[in-house]
C-alpha cells in the first residue's frame, strides 16, 4: 500500500469527552478488534486507567480502512489523555502525526483542556477535524454547541461532524472526514533513516522497546541502529505495528507508526525526543540533521517517596526506573530522613500524576508506601550569591539571615463556567490569593482568566471549583512566573531534637495558626512514651507553639497496703529520677503512620 494512502491522526479532547469510546467505534468499523474481544474503553489497558475511568498513557494503534470508493487506506490511530496533568503525554503524540480529530461533548460545549489541547496542536501545525459527540442525548442547543466550535476553529458550520462514540452513529462520516481533510506523510525518496522515540516500555525478554514514527528512510529487522542523543548502538531485534498489541513486521517504512524492540537493558539509553538512525550514518560520520525533539517537561510538584514495609531500597530504585520509561515526565532523586531512612523525593506535573504514579508503583510493584507533604519548588535569593537556589524540600531550606528574598510560582489559570457561578468563583480566586481577573464571553457561557498562586491552583482550587459550580465549571493552568512570596519554615522538635521530615512552608502571616495546627495534631497521632514528650514547632527564630504529651504511668505504689506514706514518697521520687533520666537517654523513632495520618490531615 502506497505512503499516499496512509492517514497519522490523534483524538485530542477534554477529559471524559469521549475519547476512548470514540477510538472503540473506530476499531470496530475497521474489524481491527474481533466483536468478541472488543470491550468498553478498550486501547485504555492499564487497570489504573478502568478503574480511574480516564487516560493517563497514549495509545497507537494501527487499523485498515476501506471507503466508499472501494480504497484501502492505513489509519495510524494515537488515543490521548484529557487530564491538564498528562498535557506532556499528548504533546509528544502530536509531534507523531499530521492531524487530529478535536472531540467536544455536545452536552458541555467546549471545555478549558478542549482549548489548550486545540493550542497544542496548532503550535504543531496539524490539521484539525472538528466533531461534536454524544448526539444520541436529547440535546436541546446541539447546533449552538455546532456553531461554537466552529467558531473556535474558523470553519464553516457544516465542516464540524456530528457523532455519536456510544452507538456509532456518523463514525463512517468521521472516518472519511479523516481521508479528505488530513494529509497523507511527506516522503522523502532514499533518504536515509530518521525515525523520532514519542515513547517507549520496558519488556524482561526484549529489553527497552521504543515506539517510533518513521519520518524518512526505512528499518529492517536485524539493522543495526543508532541513538542520535545518546550515542548509543542497538540492534532493531525485532519490529512492527500496534494492532494494537505489538505485531511483528520485517520491515518499517517511511511515513509509518510502529515499534522497535532494542535488546538494551539500561532505560535510561531510550529517551523520548530521540532520533534514530542507522550505525552506518554514524560509522561512516555521515552528516544528519536529527529530528526536533521534546521540550522537557519541568516537575511542579514534589514529594517523597519512602518504604513502609519492607526496606528493600533496591527494589524501590528499579521500580521507578521501570516506571521512568513509560512516564518520561517523572524525575526522582535519591535522599535520607532521620526517620524514614533512604527513599527519593520525586517530582509530578500535578497532583493527578503523584497520585497515579503512588498507585503505579504500589499496585503494579507491590511496595508499601509512605508520601510526604507535596510542595512546589520555591526561588530563594541569597545575601551571598548572583543566582537563586530552587528549594523544593522544606528539610533543604536556607538560614533565614542568609535569604534576602523568597519567590513562588504562579500559573495562568482559564475556568470556563455557566454565567450563574461567576459571583462564586470570583470569591474563591480571591480566597486563593488569585488576580488579574478577566472574564469574557465564549458562547453563552464565561471563560474567567486570571492568575493564581501555582500551589493553590494545583492543591485545592480544582476540588473547590468543582463544589462553588456544581460540577459545571471546567479549568485549564499552565506556568506562568515567579513573583515575591513571604515564607516561613515550620520546624519541630520533639524533646528538643529536630525532625526535618516534619517540616513545612507556610505563608509567614499564617504560620502561628498553621503551627497550633501541626503541633495539635502531632499530639494526637504520636504514640504516648514513658515520659513526658514535648511537642515544639519553631518559626522565625521563635517558638510559635507548643504541646506535650503525658507520660504513661504506672502504679508504682500499687504493691504497698497501709503503712506509713513516707514509704510511697520514697517510690514516687525514685520514679521521677528514672523518668527524667530516660528522657535525657531517649533516642525517639516516630512510626511511619504518624506521616501517612499527619499528610491526610492536610
Amino acid at each position: 500500500m502506497e505512503y499516499k494512502n496512509i492517514r497519522n491522526f490523534v483524538i485530542i479532547a477534554h477529559i471524559d469527552h469521549g475519547k476512548s469510546t470514540l477510538a472503540d467505534r473506530f476499531l470496530e468499523l475497521t474489524h481491527a478488534i474481533s466483536p468478541t474481544k472488543l470491550k468498553p474503553q478498550y486501547l485504555d489497558r492499564l487497570n489504573l486507567e478502568r478503574e480511574h475511568g480516564i487516560t493517563i498513557k497514549m495509545h497507537p494503534v494501527r487499523m485498515l480502512f476501506q471507503n466508499q470508493a472501494g480504497l484501502k487506506y492505513i489509519f495510524n490511530l494515537i488515543d490521548t489523555p484529557g487530564h491538564v496533568d498528562f498535557t506532556y503525554e499528548v504533546s509528544r503524540s502530536l509531534a507523531a502525526v499530521e492531524g487530529a480529530i478535536l472531540l467536544v461533548d455536545g452536552t458541555q460545549g467546549i471545555q478549558a483542556q478542549t482549548l489548550s489541547n486545540l493550542f497544542l496542536a496548532q503550535q504543531q501545525h496539524l490539521r484539525i477535524i472538528g466533531a461534536i459527540n454524544k448526539i444520541d442525548l436529547d440535546i436541546a442547543n446541539l447546533e449552538e454547541r455546532r456553531n461554537e466550535l466552529a467558531r473556535l476553529l474558523h470553519k464553516d458550520e457544516k465542516e464540524i461532524v456530528l457523532v455519536s462514540a456510544k452507538t456509532g452513529k456518523n463514525v463512517d462520516l468521521l472516518l472519511e472526514k479523516v481521508i479528505e481533510k488530513i494529509p497523507f506523510p511527506s516522503f522523502i525518496p532514499d533518504a536515509p533513516l530518521r525515525a523520532l522515540v514519542f515513547d517507549s516500555v520496558y519488556n524482561d525478554y526484549k529489553g527497552v522497546i521504543a515506539y517510533v514514527r518513521i519520518r524518512d528512510g526505512v528499518i529492517r529487522k536485524g539493522d543495526k541502529i543508532f541513538f542520535m542523543a545518546s550515542k548509543v548502538t542497538a540492534e532493531a531485534n525485532s519490529l512492527g505495528y500496534f494492532r494494537p498489541q505489538l505485531e511483528e513486521k520485517e520491515m518499517l517504512s517511511s511515513g509509518e507508526i510502529g515499534w522497535v524492540a532494542t535488546g538494551l537493558k539500561d532505560p535510561h539509553l531510550v529517551r523520548v525526543g530521540d532520533t534514530i538512525t542507522t550505525a552506518k550514518i554514524q560509522d561512516e560520520k555521515l552528516t544528519i540533521e536529527p529530528l526536533p525533539g521534546y521540550k522537557e517537561p519541568k516537575p511542579m510538584v514534589f514529594a517523597s517517596f519512602y518504604l513502609g514495609g519492607e526496606k528493600d531500597f533496591d527494589k524501590l530504585r528499579l521500580a521507578l526506573n521501570k516506571l521512568k520509561l513509560t512516564d518520561s515526565a517523572l524525575q526522582f532523586s535519591p535522599e535520607n530522613s532521620e526517620v524514614l531512612g533512604r527513599g527519593y523525593r520525586l517530582g509530578f506535573l500535578g497532583m493527578l500524576h503523584l497520585k497515579i504514579t503512588q498507585e503505579r508503583l504500589e499496585k503494579n510493584y507491590g511496595l508499601d508506601l509512605i508520601v510526604t507533604n507535596p510542595t512546589v519548588p520555591y526561588k530563594v535569593w541569597l545575601k551571598s550569591k548572583q543566582l537563586p537556589l530552587i528549594v523544593t524540600n522544606p528539610s533543604t531550606w536556607p538560614v533565614v539571615d542568609d535569604i534576602e528574598q523568597v519567590e513562588e510560582p504562579w500559573a495562568q489559570v482559564e475556568v470556563i463556567t455557566p454565567s450563574e457561578y461567576l459571583a462564586n468563583i470570583i470569591k474563591l480566586i480571591h480566597q486563593m490569593r488569585g488576580k488579574d481577573i478577566n472574564p469574557s464571553n465564549i458562547g453563552n457561557r464565561l471563560l474567567i482568566r486570571c492568575q493564581l498562586p501555582l500551589e493553590e491552583a494545583i492543591k485545592d482550587f480544582y476540588d473547590t471549583l468543582k463544589s462553588v459550580s456544581q460540577g459545571y465549571a471546567s479549568m485549564n493552568y499552565q506556568l506562568d512566573k515567579y513573583q515575591k512570596v513571604e515564607l516561613e519554615k515550620l520546624e519541630v522538635l520533639l524533646i528538643g531534637k529536630e525532625f526535618p521530615s516534619l517540616a513545612r512552608l507556610v505563608l509567614r502571616k499564617e504560620a502561628e495558626t498553621e503551627a497550633r495546627n501541626l503541633a495539635q495534631n502531632l499530639k494526637i497521632l504520636i504514640p504516648r512514651q514513658a515520659y513526658a514528650l514535648p511537642i515544639q514547632i519553631k518559626g522565625g527564630g521563635r517558638i510559635l507553639a507548643r504541646e506535650t504529651i503525658s507520660a504513661l504511668r504506672k502504679d508504682v505504689t500499687a504493691h504497698l497496703y497501709g503503712g506509713d506514706r513516707t514509704r510511697k514518697m520514697k517510690l514516687w521520687k525514685k520514679q521521677k529520677k528514672g523518668k527524667k533520666r530516660l528522657k535525657q537517654q531517649a533516642h525517639l523513632k516516630l512510626p511511619p503512620d504518624v506521616f501517612l495520618k499527619l499528610f491526610s490531615h492536610n
